[in-house]
Order: structure tokens, then C-alpha cells, then sequence
């Protein structure tokens, strides 16, 4: 069974999928968008990626504020869910990202990518951190 991982942008989605085992996330593309209101070809894309990967479940995720409230960006990611499942007709889990597009800057930055390109990646790569919270977590279910 394949997870997908989704790191949801006002510009782009970062799209993460797990190996078949459920074990590791690997990036596999950066999903980019002509309008933040605009959700109809990104939907196509994920639509197609599922199908390409055969995957059963999504992981969104769910940026709240460091103070643990739900604002805009989250309220977004919520109805992003509630599109997904109505179209997918798979199940989405919601996981909390606070400081995941840190760790991906710090990762790439870490790896040597220039400054100016690492825009190119950091949603991908927060999708993968993502993703592989989620997996952690699910292997070690008294962390859930």
C-alpha cells in the first residue's frame, strides 16, 4: 500500500510518495500553480499520480500556527481535504508540518544546494518530512 504526501502551497504542492511497504518517503515532483484559487489542474496532477502509484491514502499537510491555532493557511489546507476524499474517495490525513519547510531549507542547504535554487525543491522535500513523520508515527503507533 503507497502513502502519498502533500505539502500544500499558495504556488505549489510538494508531492512525496511512501515505497510500498510504507516505510520510506521518497520526493517525486512539485506540483506548480498559475493561481492560488485555481485547483483544477493540481487536482488532475495528484488525480494521475494516485492512479500512477496505486495509492490508498493521503497525508495533507497541516500548518498551524506555532501556537497551536488553525489560521488561513491551515482553514485552506481543510478544504483542500475535504476536496481530496470527495474526489479521490480516499482517506486524508491531516499532519501537523510546523517547521517542516525549515528542516527542508536546512537539509538543502546542508547538501550544498545553492540559495537561489533551493526554492526549486523545498516543497518537495517538506513533503517528504511529512510523509515521513506520518510513516514513523504509524510503525510506532504508541506515538499517534
Amino acid at each position: 500500500m503507497r502513502i502519498m504526501g502533500l505539502d500544500y502551497g499558495s504556488k505549489t504542492i510538494g508531492v512525496a510518495i511512501s515505497d510500498p511497504l510504507g516505510l520510506t518517503a521518497q520526493g517525486v515532483e512539485i506540483i506548480r500553480r498559475e493561481e492560488e484559487n485555481k485547483l483544477r489542474k493540481s487536482l488532475r496532477r495528484i488525480e494521475e499520480l494516485v492512479k500512477q502509484y496505486e495509492v490508498e491514502e493521503l497525508v495533507l499537510g497541516f500548518p498551524k500556527n506555532m501556537n497551536n491555532t488553525i489560521g488561513e493557511r491551515a482553514e485552506k489546507s481543510l478544504q483542500l481535504k475535504e476536496t481530496l476524499e470527495r474526489r479521490l474517495g480516499l482517506p486524508v490525513v491531516m499532519w501537523d508540518e510546523r517547521l517542516t519547510t525549515v528542516e527542508a531549507n536546512r537539509t538543502l542547504m546542508e547538501s550544498g544546494v545553492r540559495r537561489e535554487n533551493r526554492g526549486k525543491y523545498v516543497d518537495m522535500i517538506a513533503a517528504v518530512f511529512i510523509l515521513q513523520g506520518y510513516l514513523d508515527a504509524k510503525a510506532n503507533p504508541g506515538t499517534l
